[in-house]
Formats: structure tokens, C-alpha cells, sequence
């Protein structure tokens, strides 16, 4: 009796599978991505460019608006990295994997904290004005010291990251890859393992197998401790805590506006309220559908629903994202000097193209001039007086 291997698994129900739709996730890579690495990458640099040659740090704040704006510079720059990396089976290896990934996860807690620190400096400069007047303008070491604190703590909250991501191939289940044990997948450098673990080739639907990015554990249970300890830090101290701080410091600062005997009082208000809900609708549905995942992730649900929580988790990732694009515009750009240092940059900018155009006019004027004197002059020795200059 002959048999088969494919009548032998018709029965079988195949797992769900926890990838997102191939087209949503299409669309927002090559184009919600885009558009926020182009729109990110502008602001901070104007932000970088604007504190390097026309502004100097002279307060706290203006420490931290510089560190913010280099950590999301960075997010912005390691996440196209990492989709062209995923979609070329991570080429470069291993190595590629924890660095693009580290470095990614190491400025969105960093990015975060910093927002946290700029409410507090907010906090102590108008509520407690006449107690931090001499601490504030005496000390800015300080304000190194602290961003460099934090710094160190997203490192050290992205030390899972850079430990236990690994590049491996997806067994082709089309489970969810995230936490694997290693048992659970195929090693790319063991070929034994690589041809005892091909289910794609004996059931029909599987997905073929393909290297990817992720968690990978020695034991089960390593990987069921990260997988709730990881979201949760993140959820933690990547949200909530840094949303009580901010929502403590900038409501007492809204109580101290609103008592001020001042007519820009109510515009300050706008600013702040501004600036808490803004942080408020692009974080908190991410760390909702995260929250919901990790609380129900050991229980059964049905496909469609994680297939909805998948979904879900895609769509608000890249809501928070945009935030990156936003920190420019609340933190920066909002404040009158901020916005005359930025059309101080477009003027020089504007001035600088008008020189370089003039400059090759006239550089190519001299030269035709030159090259109709040699002919003139056979052999008599001659000089280009005008240069190219700014």
C-alpha cells in the first residue's frame, strides 16, 4: 500500500498565521515609512543644523531638544535599514540583525525619556521658578550628566534586543515567529536540521521558508519570560511612566499659567495641552493593542482574531512612528527664536545657491575668456585669476 504524505496531513488544520496582510504591510513600508523617515530626517536635521551653527545650548532644554533630535535622526535612519534588511533575508547576517535593531530600540526609549526630562526642566522653570532660577542656570553639566543617564538606560532596556535576536530561518509553519526557542526553528548554519524541518515541502499552504530577524531562545522557558518581561518594560517604561511624569509636570504647569498675570498665557496653555495629547494619540493605541497581546498571547483565540490583533499592531506602529515627525514642530519650531534661527537657515541656504550659480556663471565666463586668450596667444603661459568661492 503506498503512501502519502499529502492524504495523510488533508485533515490536519494548518496553524493560524500570524503575519500581516502582505499588502497592508506593503503599502505601509514603502509608503507610510517613507513618508516619515523624509519628513522625520528634515526636521531633526533642521533642529541639529540649527543648534551647531546658529544657536548654542544655553539652558537645559535646549540639551535636551538637541539629544531628542539626534535620537530620532537615528530611529529614522536605522528603519529603513531594517525593512531593506527584512526584505533581503538579512544579508549581512547576525551582526546586522542585533545592531539595526539595538540601535532601534535603544532611541525609541531614549526619544521617550527625553520627553519626559523636557516636562520636568518645563516643570521646575515655571512652577518652581524661584527655587531652580540658580540651579538651572548654573548647572548645565547636569543636563549631560541626566541625557547621558538616559542614554544608558535605553541601552541597557535594549539589552534583550542585542542578546537574544538572532538571524534564523522561519520554519515555514507560518505561526508567529516572534520567541521562538531554538527548537522551534531551523539553525542556518546546521544542515541536518534544515532538511528534517521542511514541512513547507510535504504540506500544501505552507509558506517557504525565509530568513528573518527575531527572538530566539535556548528553552521554552526563557522565551515565555521575555516574551511577557519585553512588551511589558516597553509598555512601562517606554509610556506609561514617562505619561505620568508628563501629565503631572505640564498640569501643574498649565495650573501655574492660568494664575500668571500674563497676556501669551493662554497661548502657552495651547502649546502644552498641544503637546500632551499629541504624545497621547500616536502612543497610546500601540500600547493598547500591545497590552491586549501580551495579556491574552498564552490564551486560545481564534484566527481572525489574532489575524485582527496583528493588524492592529501594524497600523498603530507606524501612528507612533509619526511622532518622530512631530517633535520638531511641538518642541522646536513652536518657540519664536527656534522659528527665526529657521528662516535664518532657509535665508543662508537661499543666499549660499544664488553664490554657487553665480560662482559657476562666472567661473565658466573666465574660462571660455581664457581659452580664446590661448588661442591668441600661442604659448604665452597664462593664469585663472577667478576661483570658485563662497
Amino acid at each position: 500500500m503506498n503512501f502519502s504524505y499529502e492524504e495523510a496531513y488533508l485533515d490536519i488544520e494548518e496553524p493560524c498565521s500570524a503575519q500581516v496582510n502582505p499588502k497592508v504591510q506593503h503599502v505601509l513600508q514603502v509608503y507610510v515609512y517613507s513618508i516619515i523617515c523624509i519628513l522625520g530626517f528634515i526636521g531633526n536635521t533642521l533642529v541639529i543644523i540649527t543648534y551647531a551653527f546658529y544657536k548654542r545650548t544655553k539652558s537645559m532644554t535646549d540639551v535636551y531638544l538637541l539629544n531628542v533630535a539626534i535620537a530620532d535622526i537615528l530611529f529614522v535612519v536605522a528603519l529603513p535599514l531594517i525593512i531593506f534588511s527584512e526584505q533581503n533575508g538579512w544579508a549581512l547576517g547576525t551582526w546586522s540583525c542585533k545592531l539595526l535593531r539595538g540601535i532601534y530600540s535603544i532611541n525609541l526609549y531614549s526619544g521617550i525619556l527625553l520627553l519626559a526630562c523636557i516636562s520636568l526642566d518645563r516643570y521646575m522653570a515655571i512652577v518652581q521658578a524661584r527655587r531652580s532660577f540658580r540651579l538651572r542656570s548654573r548647572t548645565l553639566i547636569y543636563s549631560y550628566l541626566i541625557c547621558a543617564v538616559v542614554w544608558f538606560m535605553g541601552f541597557i532596556l535594549s539589552l534583550p534586543t542585542f542578546v537574544y535576536y538572532q538571524r534564523y530561518k522561519h520554519n515555514g509553519l507560518g505561526v508567529d515567529i516572534s520567541f521562538y526557542s531554538s527548537s522551534d526553528v531551523t539553525d542556518n548554519t546546521t544542515e541536518e536540521h534544515e532538511q528534517l524541518q521542511t514541512p513547507s515541502a510535504l504540506l500544501p499552504g505552507f509558506e517557504e521558508e525565509q530568513y528573518v530577524c527575531f527572538f530566539l531562545f535556548k528553552d521554552n522557558t526563557t522565551a515565555q519570560h521575555m516574551k511577557v518581561l519585553v512588551p511589558s518594560s516597553q509598555m512601562a517604561l517606554g509610556f506609561f511612566l514617562p505619561l505620568l511624569i508628563m501629565g503631572f509636570c505640564y498640569s501643574q504647569v498649565v495650573f501655574t499659567l492660568l494664575h500668571a498675570k500674563n497676556f501669551q498665557r493662554h497661548k502657552a496653555v495651547r502649546v502644552v495641552l498641544t503637546v500632551v495629547l499629541v504624545f497621547i494619540a500616536c502612543h497610546l493605541p500601540y500600547n493598547m493593542a500591545l497590552l491586549y497581546d501580551t495579556i491574552t498571547m498564552f490564551s486560545l483565540k481564534e484566527c481572525s482574531d489574532d489575524t485582527t490583533t496583528r493588524l492592529v499592531l501594524a497600523l498603530t506602529e507606524s501612528l507612533a512612528y509619526l511622532h518622530c515627525c512631530l517633535n520638531p514642530l511641538l518642541y522646536a519650531f513652536v518657540g519664536v527664536n527656534f522659528r527665526n534661527h529657521f528662516r535664518k537657515i532657509v535665508e543662508d541656504a537661499w543666499c549660499l545657491g544664488k553664490r554657487y550659480i553665480g560662482a559657476r556663471r562666472s567661473s565658466r565666463a573666465t574660462s571660455d575668456g581664457y581659452l580664446s586668450s590661448r588661442r591668441s596667444v600661442e604659448g604665452a603661459p597664462s593664469e585663472n585669476a577667478t576661483s570658485f568661492t563662497m
